[in-house]
């Protein structure tokens, strides 16, 4: 561009956006994660949305779309790494004391007002929410999580069913380097999803935010698929243990927490279930924080349902016993916690109780190798990995 003076100015070169730079780390997704529909759309069965996807088009995700009459996904990067305690995930019946390599991607299949991990979950909804995406391989996540002592990595941060293909090739160099593997997830899931990554999962940790349909789709999504997902996961083997953030006003009455707790137990009463406190965070700052008290109504809820190992989290040191597990047989310490820490684990090598000899349900080393980390904690810095932040 010329002015009359002859000065000239050059235009600077536009600044790529995040859909842009998110649009080039992309991969085919695999052919049984989708069905081609007439008119060049595409069906997508990576989350319970089901998404009819036309072409030129993302999912409700924002990250799966249609680029003639292919499905693309994410692949290649990280928006975020940490190591956790296993115990922050929460697992409790899967090795505790254990490292968990946390690693994330962008986007979700919700839009939940009160995420706590906004700023990768809702990066192309929120103009706020900016993670920027670095490249990574399945190669080097494992073995920064090797060098730091991992026992477990795991897809976390975002929502890890929309990016089920990287999960996978990142689980496959996991499994071959002896690690286990796990998904923190809503659990939004179809069982074209579920069936494609049995055989590289090995822990999963579903969300369930409410037993009442009108909330899910305050949120995006819909009960139905979560519930069957649910099942789904036990059946196959898998893992598992369910997550409530209790909220009051929103999931905490008693007939909601009665219907939610017996669901649990229908599938199996032997399902940790963790109710955990709400702090206001992102756009839901207008309701109080969970007390201790509302998270021992919601296990006594639990206990007459039938659940056997409850937990209480978010308030470590108030919430009486709830943090520990104990024998449902003979009422037997079996674990101490204080938050994330390991303070006694009396388990046997085969993971019964010693005074009854009840197995209890779980994933257990065959000793107990003590805690490697009780917070956690930053990559070292040869890592060159963006962190996610963690309340």
């Amino acid at each position: 561009m010329a002015l009359a003076s002859g000065v000239r100015i050059r235009r600077r070169p536009a600044v790529p956006t995040l859909r842009t730079i998110l649009d080039q780390k992309v991969r085919a997704a695999d052919p049984s994660l989708y069905r081609k529909l007439e008119n060049n759309r595409l069906r997508c069965f990576s989350c319970g949305h089901c998404c009819p996807i036309p072409e030129g088009q993302p999912g409700v995700c924002k990250v799966r779309f249609n680029r003639g009459g292919t499905l693309y996904v994410p692949w290649g990067y990280t928006a975020g790494m940490q190591c956790d305690p296993i115990e922050k995930k929460p697992f409790f019946h899967a090795h505790p004391g254990a490292l968990a390599y946390s690693f994330g991607m962008l986007g979700c299949d919700l839009h939940c007002a009160y995420c706590q991990n906004w700023v990768t979950s809702q990066a192309l909804r929120d103009p706020n929410a900016m993670s920027p995406p670095l490249e990574a391989s399945p190669e080097r996540l494992v073995r920064d999580a090797v060098d730091h002592g991992a026992k477990v990595l795991v897809s976390t941060y975002n929502e890890p069913l929309i990016t089920s293909e990287w999960a996978v090739a990142v689980f496959k160099e996991a499994k071959a380097a002896g690690l286990l593997t796990g998904f923190v997830s809503n659990g939004n899931g179809t069982p074209q999803v579920l069936e494609y990554l049995r055989p590289w999962l090995d822990l999963y940790k579903v969300d369930l935010k409410s037993f009442d349909d009108r909330r899910y789709h305050e949120l995006g999504g819909r009960i139905g698929p979560i519930l069957d997902s649910i099942r789904r996961i036990f059946q196959m083997g898998l893992w598992l243990e369910i997550v409530t953030l209790l909220i009051p006003g929103f999931n905490d009455s008693h007939d909601e927490l009665r219907q939610l707790t017996e669901f649990v137990a229908s599938v199996s009463p032997d399902i940790p279930w963790h109710v955990t406190a709400f702090h206001a965070d992102y756009k839901m700052d207008d309701q109080r924080d969970t007390t201790p008290e509302d998270l021992l109504r919601a296990a006594e809820i639990g206990r007459n349902s039938g659940l056997r190992y409850i937990y209480a989290g978010n308030l470590p040191r108030h919430v009486g016993g709830l943090e520990d597990t104990r024998c449902p047989k003979c009422s037997e310490l079996l674990i101490r916690r204080n938050g994330y820490f390991i303070e006694d684990y009396r388990l046997t090598p085969e993971g019964h109780c010693p005074h009854c000899a009840l197995q209890i349900p779980g994933r257990w080393a065959p000793q107990f190798d003590g805690q490697i980390a009780s917070r956690p904690f930053l990559p070292h810095k040869r890592s060159r990995l963006f962190t996610i932040a963690s309340r």
